[in-house]
């Protein structure tokens, strides 16, 4: 029974150690992908080296697993279980049986778990979207990067939640306007030779192709130019979703900071207790990027929160990692430099949202005006037109279906300028 004890433990200590150096080199793998996509920034030199680093770091683990799998398979553990034991009554057999079972079923377990992380990478890789664009468009995006061209866009999307290299976005912008070209190319194509009306027949010929050509020639042009600055537009827009979203977050994953640091801990643990604790999800981000500058890259605490300090989404979030970098290398007190900062961050949320209440009662204003009065006042208008004769003289489907298509389209661009609104 010892030596199945023994053999037992010496197992679970290699599949330890293997799923060990397996999470090490998928974050490995996870963080080469993200330095490839700041990897022509002004710090070039350091994140290729950082990248050379980190390649052969994952070669070395590589070459861990063979070594350690070397002359330890099951059958190792049954024969030397089988020399040790001359002769088996019914209950050892069982032990060695139900051994052998769990064994396998083990190693079964974590061929599970390899294969489930395989595919999730798998899935995250292949976008369909990215893929075509890339297929089409990935010799001329190169180009473009190669001139510098859209420098912005570069760090806006570093500072997104998006998970793309530049190139490959390039390619996706380049694609979205050729698709929204093709859509206004055919919707063109058919109001040429048809026109929608709010009676039946509902679509009907056009008689003169050659001037509703010329009135229509306008959508050839706004779809592409639409599809362009939308996809141009969209990593700003998640950044700066991103950045709200820290700053809620931010004033009070700060007091727990200063809560924590009066217990004279290293600071590396701070940041390990706020992402342990979950409660800052998008604060969570941020830190898991620091502590993996310092346990994957092997940086050391200033140089890991200078580097966070420059990606970071949140102006708010790199002053505070800037600032404690600065405090830690000049030996300052990390409780009085994180109660300061709280008090300064509550401060700034309280006068925000008091901000944004007055903001929402004057919006709230509006939409009565602009979604209940005013299309009221307009239906009664037309109406009063209708029966006295007067000027326009509409049916009343039409005067409703005007009605509906007008509250629904002032809905759509209120909806779209709250959300503007909440990112700035």
């Amino acid at each position: 029974m010892t030596i199945f004890g023994e053999e037992e433990t010496e197992f679970k200590e290699l599949i330890d150690e293997i799923r060990e150096i397996v999470l090490k080199q998928k974050n490995i793998i996870a963080e080469i992908k993200r330095l490839y996509g700041i990897k022509h920034l002004e710090n070039e030199k350091i994140i290729s080296q950082q990248i050379k680093e980190l390649t052969q770091e994952l070669s070395k683990l590589n070459e861990r697993i063979p070594k350690i799998l070397n002359g330890f398979i099951i059958p190792k553990i049954i024969s030397q279980n089988i020399l040790s034991a001359p002769k088996f009554s019914t209950n050892k057999k069982e032990n060695f049986d139900e051994l052998e079972k769990e064994t396998i079923r083990r190693l079964k377990g974590e061929n599970k778990i390899i294969n489930q992380e395989k595919d999730f990478k798998k899935i995250v890789k292949e976008n369909l979207y990215a893929k075509l664009a890339n297929k089409f468009f990935s010799g001329y995006s190169k180009k473009l990067v190669e001139k510098d061209s859209f420098k912005a866009l570069q760090v806006d999307l570093e500072k997104s939640n998006l998970m793309y290299l530049f190139p490959a976005y390039i390619s996706i912008i380049l694609f979205t306007t050729f698709l929204a070209a093709v859509v206004g190319l055919i919707i063109f194509t058919f109001f040429i030779f048809f026109s929608i009306q709010p009676h039946l027949p509902i679509i009907k010929p056009v008689e003169d192709i050659s001037l509703r050509a010329l009135k229509l020639i306008w959508i050839l042009i706004v779809f592409p130019i639409a599809g362009f600055f939308i996809s141009y537009v969209y990593p700003s827009l998640d950044r700066r979703t991103n950045e709200a979203q820290i700053d809620a977050e931010l004033p009070f994953a700060t007091i727990n900071m200063a809560a924590i640091s009066n217990s004279l801990i290293n600071p590396v643990k701070i940041f390990e207790i706020i992402i342990s604790s979950g409660e800052f999800p998008n604060v969570k981000k941020e830190f898991t990027k620091l502590m993996n500058h310092i346990n994957v890259h092997g940086y050391n605490v200033v140089t890991a929160l200078t580097i966070t300090a420059y990606s970071s989404p949140s102006k708010k979030m790199s002053e505070l990692l800037g600032g404690l970098a600065t405090t830690i290398n000049s030996g300052g007190n990390l409780t009085k430099f994180f109660e300061t900062r709280a008090e300064t961050l509550l401060f700034d949320y309280k006068l925000k949202r008091e901000k944004e209440t007055k903001t929402a009662e004057t919006f709230m204003d509006l939409y009565i005006s602009m979604v209940i009065a005013a299309p009221m006042i307009f239906m009664l208008l037309l109406m009063i037109m209708k029966i006295s004769g007067l000027g326009i003289s509409l049916p009343t489907s039409t005067i409703t279906l005007m009605m509906v298509l007008g509250v629904a389209v002032i809905n759509v661009f209120f909806l779209i300028f709250l959300h503007l609104k909440k990112t700035d």
